[in-house]
């Protein structure tokens, strides 16, 4: 693509403002659906997103869970739940001996795989969102499609999030069959998913896929290669990912209140990121980062 040369101008589609949010949806819809058939073609995109949380949804907690259903030391168990926090510790002492580890495990400590999941699946897909067409010299394309520039950028942006919430809720799911069945037959009932469980993976997985969207799609578009957009998105995104290990089990202490609070904060700080990106989003701007 030469730099000098200029682009023609998106046609702006009549009656624009007749179109819910003023969005055209099925040019948004062409440019998403042409994306996700170049990220099914590159494995470079669809190994670790298929297989990191694969491996931290089914085969983790099928190991872990099976640990857990043999530890054979009730006293060891008590002992150690004493030691934590009253929030953690009065639920779980008040199961049965026998419960009180799988629940603790299953139910309590694998809670920050979710945030991490819709973090890394959002990060992969948003690097490739501008850097991957540098790469695939299909930017000249891009640019000189019939479509505005904020709808462009919002169908770069769904083209990460839908994926990245997909994955999250599928892996969830395979969650709660793989550790409800290692519990099977000791817990009474289910381990997950209830009330907080479900705030956490339905309000506030999108959110933090929203949020680490909002940093990435800006970060692809000033990159050259994916490699390089990872390398510069990591920066900010492996502290996201901190965060959210760390905060992730203290979403499960609190009450339902709290935990869509929470929510609603991650919500209005990964919206205003990419309300300011698609705010800030021109085809020159893309055009002068070859």
């Amino acid at each position: 693509m030469t730099i000098g040369t200029p682009l023609a101008a998106p046609t702006r589609p009549v009656g624009r403002s007749s179109r819910p949010f003023g969005v055209d949806w099925p040019v948004v819809s062409a440019v998403i659906a042409r994306d996700l058939r170049a990220v099914r073609r590159s494995k470079a995109v669809v190994v670790p997103m298929m297989l990191v949380p694969f491996l931290l949804l089914v085969v983790l907690p099928l190991l872990v869970g099976l640990a857990a259903r043999q530890a054979s030391s009730p006293n060891g168990t008590i002992s150690f739940i004493d030691s934590l926090p009253a929030a953690l510790a009065d639920p779980i002492a008040n199961l049965p001996p026998d419960q009180q580890l799988l629940t603790l495990v299953l139910g309590y400590f694998l809670a920050p795989l979710f945030l991490i999941v819709p973090l890394m699946v959002s990060a992969v897909l948003a690097a490739d969102a501008f850097a991957g067409e540098k790469e695939r010299h299909t930017m000249e394309t891009l640019l000189h499609l019939p479509i505005t520039d904020r709808d462009l950028f919002i169908a770069k942006f769904l083209t990460g999030f839908l994926p990245a919430v997909a994955v999250s809720w599928i892996g969830f799911t395979a969650f709660a069959i793989v550790a409800n069945g290692v519990s099977w037959g000791i817990v009474d009932g289910l381990i997950v998913p209830n009330g907080l469980w479900l705030v956490v993976i339905f309000w506030v997985a999108p959110a933090v896929a929203t949020l680490g969207l909002g940093i990435m799609v800006r970060v692809s578009a000033r990159s050259r290669t994916t490699q390089e957009a990872n390398q510069l998105g990591g920066a900010v995104i492996l502290p996201l990912i901190f965060l959210a290990v760390g905060q992730a089990t203290g979403l499960l202490l609190v009450d339902l209140s709290v935990a869509l609070a929470i929510g609603a904060a991650v919500w209005v700080i990964g919206l205003l990121l990419v309300w300011r990106g698609a705010a800030r989003f021109t085809r020159d701007r893309i055009a002068g980062n070859p």
